[in-house]
């Protein structure tokens, strides 16, 4: 065993006795340092959870790249088609990470109920959608299946059929307006499921439905499309995956990435990042104080044992190393005790949901929980390290201390 170690064990053993200065000042750091890692774990799982949790929301309606015409807006709304090519897709097999590449194209409708009537954006998917993204936002029914045939099963939002009074197996009237048209096209849908995401900007305008259905009210060929949704494979890669698919495209179409859809909303996420950040920074400087004054204590507390330690032949780079080590298993077992209670909270906010928020304001109505292993060994890892290399400034007062005053005093 390290002669080093085995010296820091026995003065921690030592340092047990009750009488002792240093016993209370210890459990105080160690108190300090696990209620600061469980506030930066319970930060990090709901700053990183929310993050993805709006991310999954968004990919499901939109992908994670939009290919669209330049003459659409911003709207939501198609206003002009694009021909199937199969030069097209076969571009992409160049990029690697894409997961599916679906058609789609929207146009606006009004529903119209003996009590009621709701504008909507009615968006066209085919037989080749990826409804994976979609499926855990599916409160009730099932999800629509699309062939050559044209379908007119559709799914509805949880906040438009509590305002339209409609439930499964409700058929409803809805009328849309063609370009250069002044005629309204009735078309009657029969509701096959009912989803409710919590994200107010999607669940009040989207049904969803056969494509063919918006192909037909357009006049468009069958090989004609609103757009397309590119799904990755990583989320991660989306800036990268952008530019390249934008080099793949047609000089007529343009990519672009949710990220670059909906600013706003990303702008606000990446915010928390900052602010995870900051109280990272806090807690580990508050931590950090805690453990400095207590290491002070417990110097001066061995002073004597420093002395003759010092008398003996040892030299302050050893003695500082003991030192050190004793730290380390102080801030040890603050780590293992805050990780305890930190991890059992996340574990069950995911299970239970103990945590609400307001939907119209952060875009779920429970507070996710997300954090990976590579999260839990960077946190504590970090905060390891962090104070580790705070406390090198205070095992320098052991050079200063004399044998010659310590032992004739003491």
């Amino acid at each position: 065993m390290n002669l080093d170690f085995f010296i820091a064990k026995r003065l921690i053993k030592s340092g047990d006795d009750k009488n002792k200065i240093s016993s209370p000042i210890i459990k105080i750091a160690i108190s300090a340092i696990a209620i600061g890692v469980v506030i930066m774990f319970i930060s990090m799982a709901s700053g990183f959870g929310l993050q993805n949790k709006i991310r999954e929301k968004i990919s499901a309606f939109s992908g994670h790249i939009l290919i669209n015409n330049y003459d659409n807006n911003q709207s939501g709304l198609t206003l002009d088609s694009i021909v199937i090519d199969s030069t097209f897709y076969r571009n992409f097999k160049n990029i690697d990470g894409i997961k599916n590449i679906q058609a789609y194209a929207t146009i606006g409708g009004i529903i119209r109920t003996e009590k009621n009537f709701e504008g909507i954006i009615f968006k066209g998917v085919d037989q080749n959608y990826n409804w994976d993204l979609f499926k855990p936002y599916l409160i009730e029914g099932y999800m629509p299946k699309f062939s050559e045939k044209r379908n007119k099963n559709v799914l509805i939002s949880k906040t438009l059929s509590n305002r339209l009074g409609l439930k499964i197996n409700d058929s409803f009237n809805t009328f849309f307006l063609r370009k250069n048209s002044n005629k309204p096209q009735l078309r009657i849908f029969k509701i096959s499921g009912i989803y409710d995401t919590g994200f107010e900007d999607f669940d009040k305008n989207y049904v969803i439905g056969d494509l063919k259905i918006v192909q037909g009210l357009y006049r468009w060929p069958k090989n004609a499309v609103g757009g397309f949704e590119v799904i990755l494979q990583n989320f991660d890669e989306i800036d990268g995956k952008t530019i390249a698919i934008e080099q793949e495209t047609p000089p007529t179409l343009y990519a672009q990435s949710i990220m670059d859809k909906y600013p706003f909303i990303f702008n606000w996420l990446q915010m928390f990042d900052f602010n995870i950040l900051l109280i990272l920074v806090i807690i580990i400087f508050v931590a950090g104080l805690n453990m400095i004054t207590t290491l002070l204590v417990m110097i001066m507390e061995k002073r004597q044992f420093i002395a003759i330690m010092k008398v003996l032949g040892s030299n302050n780079r050893k003695l500082q190393r003991i030192f050190l080590l004793q730290a380390v298993y102080v801030i040890g077992i603050g780590l293992l005790i805050g990780n305890f209670i930190g991890l059992g909270l996340i574990f069950l906010q995911k299970q239970f949901g103990l945590i609400q928020l307001n939907p119209a304001t952060y875009y779920v109505k429970i507070a996710p929980a997300y954090i990976n292993l590579k999260h839990i060994l960077l946190l504590n890892t970090g905060v390891m390290i962090a104070i580790l290399i705070m406390l090198l400034l205070p095992v320098l007062f052991i050079s200063r201390i004399s044998p010659v005053k310590v032992l004739h005093y003491d």
